[in-house]
C-alpha cells in the first residue's frame, strides 16, 4: 500500500466534490439546519431558566446535557440519515457511468488504495460539516457552562456514526452506475440498522439484546451522547466501517476479474 498514490486519490476525490454544487448544498443544509435545532433548543433552555428565576428566585440546575446536547445530537444523527447518501452516492456510481472506472481498475493503483482514498475523501468533506457545527460547544460553554466530557463523546459518536454511513454509502454505490440508485440503497441500510432495535420489544431477552447491539444508535451512539465511552462501542463502529469497506472491495474485485 502506498501513501503517496492514497493521497493522489484523496486531493482527485476532493476536487471532484468540490467542483460540483452537491458538496455545497449539503454543507448548506446541514449548517441551517444545526443552527436551527440548537436555537430551538437553546430558546427552551432560556425560557425555562426564566421561568424557575421568576417563580423560585434562583436559577435552576438545568443540566444542559440532557436537555441540549443529547436532543440536539440526536437530531443532527437524523440529518446525516438524510444527507449522507448525497455525499457517497457519486463514489463508484459516476466513475461507472463517465467510463473512467476502467482507468483507475487498470491503472497501478491496488483496489485497497482506491477503497481507502475515496472513503478518506468523503470523511474529509463530512470532517468539513462538522467543523460547521464547532460554534455549538463555544456558545454552550460561554453561555450555559456546557459539560465538557459529554460535548466531547457526542463528537466522537458523531464521527463514527458518519464513518459508518460513509462505509455503507460506498458500498452501495459500487453496486450501481445509476447515482439515486445508489443514494436510495444507501439510505435504505442505514434505516434498517437505525430502526432495528424498534422490533427489539416483545421479543426474546437475548434477541432483543442482540438487536439494540446491531442497532447504530439504540445503545452505541446513545451511551456516546450520555457521555459514556465505552470500548465497545468504538469496536462496533470500527467493525461495521471495516465490514462495509471490504464487501465494498470484494465488490471492485469482482468487477476487475469479469
Amino acid at each position: 500500500m502506498n501513501i503517496r498514490r492514497i493521497k493522489a486519490l484523496v486531493k482527485r476525490e476532493l476536487v471532484s466534490y468540490f467542483a460540483s454544487p452537491v458538496a455545497y448544498v449539503v454543507l448548506a443544509m446541514f449548517a441551517l439546519l444545526t443552527g436551527y435545532f440548537f436555537y430551538v433548543r437553546l430558546q427552551l433552555y432560556t425560557f425555562l431558566s426564566l421561568q424557575f428565576m421568576r417563580y423560585q428566585g434562583q436559577i435552576p440546575s438545568l443540566n444542559t446535557g440532557n436537555f441540549i446536547i443529547q436532543p440536539l445530537y440526536a437530531n443532527l444523527g437524523v440529518i446525516l440519515l438524510l444527507l449522507m447518501p448525497m455525499i457517497t452516492m457519486k463514489s463508484y456510481a459516476e466513475e461507472k457511468r463517465n467510463g473512467t472506472k476502467e482507468l483507475i481498475m487498470t491503472s497501478p493503483v491496488t483496489l485497497t488504495e482506491i477503497v481507502l482514498g475515496k472513503f478518506i475523501s468523503a470523511c474529509l468533506v463530512y470532517a468539513a460539516m462538522l467543523a460547521l457545527t464547532l460554534s455549538v460547544p463555544v456558545i454552550l460553554h460561554v453561555y450555559a457552562s456546557a459539560d465538557s466530557g459529554i460535548l466531547l463523546t457526542a463528537y466522537i459518536g458523531m464521527i463514527f456514526l458518519g464513518a459508518v454511513m460513509i462505509s455503507v454509502g460506498m458500498f452501495a454505490s459500487s453496486l450501481t452506475e445509476n447515482q439515486i440508485v445508489a443514494a436510495v440503497l444507501t439510505f435504505g441500510i442505514l434505516l434498517l440498522f437505525w430502526a432495528i432495535g424498534w422490533v427489539s420489544h416483545g421479543v426474546s431477552p437475548a434477541v432483543s439484546s442482540f438487536l439494540g447491539y446491531v442497532s447504530l444508535v439504540d445503545q452505541h451512539f446513545q451511551n456516546l451522547l450520555k457521555g459514556i465511552l465505552d470500548t465497545r462501542d468504538i469496536v462496533y463502529y470500527l467493525s461495521f466501517i471495516f465490514f462495509f469497506l471490504f464487501l465494498t472491495h470484494r465488490v471492485l474485485e469482482s468487477e476487475r476479474w469479469r
